[in-house]
C-alpha cells in the first residue's frame, strides 16, 4: 500500500529540511512525497533537489496554501494519502508503519492522531499537546477538529467529497474535515499517540483575534453543509459575546 505526503513549501528554506528528513528516514518505504512550492524567492527548492526519496516537484505560482494541497491531492497516487507541512515533522521514523498497520484494515477510511506544538526554533521544547481523543461527532458542534497534520485519508474518501474549498481561507482545512467526519459516515481510526510536531504560530492560531476571524468562516463551513443552525446555537453565539466583551 502506497502512502502519499503532500508537502506545500514557500520560501522554507529555514525549516524544510527537517520536514524532508523525518520523511527519509521513515522505515515504512512504500512513500510518495510530493514537493508543491509557490515560485518560492529563497533555496528552498535547492534543498528539495538534495532528497532523492521525492518523487514529484511542482514550482509555480498559486493562490496559497490550500490550493497548493489541492494541486498535491491531484497528483498524489498513494492509496492513503497524508498532509505535511514545511515546518512540521514525524515524531519518530515509525509514523508511517503504524499508519499502514491500521489502513491493513480495509474498514478504516480515516485515521487521525495527537500533535505536539513546539517552539519555532527548538523542536524538542514542548508548548502544548493536543491530544484528540475518540471522535465523537457532537464535538464538532463545540469547534473540536482533529490536527489537520495528523490526518491520514484513502484516496477514495476524497474521491467521493472532494478538495479543498479555496472560498473559506483558512478555514479551509476545517470544512474539509466537516465533510469527512460530519457530513458522510466513513470509518475512522484514532490513533492515541502524538505522531506530528508542529512549529507554534501557524495561519490558524497565530492569535486569539485571529481564531475569532476563522470562527467567522467556521459558520460558513457548517452552512454550505446544511449544519449552520445548531452550530450558530451550540459555537458561534457564544465567540461573539467573547468578542463583544473584549472590544469593550
Amino acid at each position: 500500500m502506497k502512502i502519499s505526503i503532500i508537502t506545500a513549501t514557500y520560501n522554507s528554506s529555514a525549516t524544510v529540511a527537517d520536514t524532508l528528513n523525518c520523511i527519509r528516514q521513515q522505515t515504512y518505504d512504500q512513500v510518495e512525497h510530493i514537493i508543491v512550492d509557490g515560485l518560492s524567492k529563497d533555496n528552498t527548492l535547492e534543498i528539495v533537489k538534495g532528497y532523492p526519496h521525492v518523487t514529484t516537484v511542482v514550482s509555480e505560482k498559486d493562490k496559497g496554501l490550500y490550493d497548493a494541497m489541492n494541486k498535491g491531492l491531484t497528483l498524489a497516487n498513494g492509496e492513503v494519502i497524508g498532509i505535511l507541512n514545511s515546518d512540521d515533522i514525524y515524531v519518530d521514523k515509525d509514523v508511517l508503519m503504524k499508519v499502514a498497520n491500521v489502513f491493513a484494515n480495509e474498514n478504516v477510511d480515516v485515521c487521525y492522531a495527537d500533535l505536539q506544538y513546539v517552539h519555532q526554533h527548538d523542536l524538542n521544547k514542548v508548548i502544548r499537546t493536543w491530544k484528540s481523543g475518540k471522535l465523537k461527532t457532537r464535538s464538532f458542534y463545540r469547534g473540536w477538529m482533529p490536527p489537520h497534520p495528523t490526518v491520514f485519508v484513502r484516496r477514495k474518501v476524497y474521491d467521493k467529497v472532494g478538495n479543498f474549498n479555496l472560498a473559506l481561507k483558512s478555514a479551509a482545512d476545517y470544512e474539509l474535515m466537516l465533510r469527512i467526519f460530519v457530513k458522510n459516515h466513513f470509518q475512522v481510526h484514532y490513533l492515541p499517540e502524538i505522531i506530528v510536531k508542529m512549529r507554534a504560530g501557524g495561519m490558524s492560531n497565530a492569535s486569539f483575534l485571529h481564531r475569532i476571524r476563522a470562527n467567522k468562516e467556521d459558520r460558513e463551513a457548517w452552512r454550505i453543509n446544511g449544519l449552520e443552525p445548531r452550530f450558530y446555537t451550540l459555537y458561534l453565539k457564544p465567540i461573539r459575546k467573547i468578542t463583544q466583551f473584549f472590544k469593550r
